[in-house]
């Protein structure tokens, strides 16, 4: 592999790091399951999330923060409630590049 394609890979696992880490968290894939089973829009309140994955409200707020700053989840705000849906396209997308960049070094 070329100093250029080293380079390029370094810097996409950096780009990445955030939501490999989100994602390779089991609490965290509990939400995201959730999530994806619930209504997108609005999304899912933090009480609904609670009911599907038994996690404590101040647990689920954590990892929905960190899911947050990843990229993978938004959050919708109407008044005092918000609600929380899948957002991930982008970064999964950004994640399907950098796999496609290892398999090219598996061939």
């Amino acid at each position: 592999m070329g100093q250029d394609a080293t380079s390029q890979m370094m810097y996409d696992f950096k780009k990445n790091q955030d939501v490999l880490v989100a994602i390779g968290n089991e609490t965290r894939q509990s939400i995201l399951i959730s999530l994806s089973q619930g209504t997108q829009s609005p999304g899912m309140r933090v009480g609904e999330i609670e009911r599907l994955t038994h996690l404590s409200r101040p647990a689920i707020s954590h990892h929905l923060r960190v899911l947050k700053n990843a990229g993978i989840v938004s959050v919708h705000k109407e008044g005092t409630k918000n609600y929380y849906r899948l957002n991930a396209r982008n970064a999964m997308l950004n994640v399907r590049s950098l796999i496609d960049q290892v398999l090219l070094l598996c061939e």
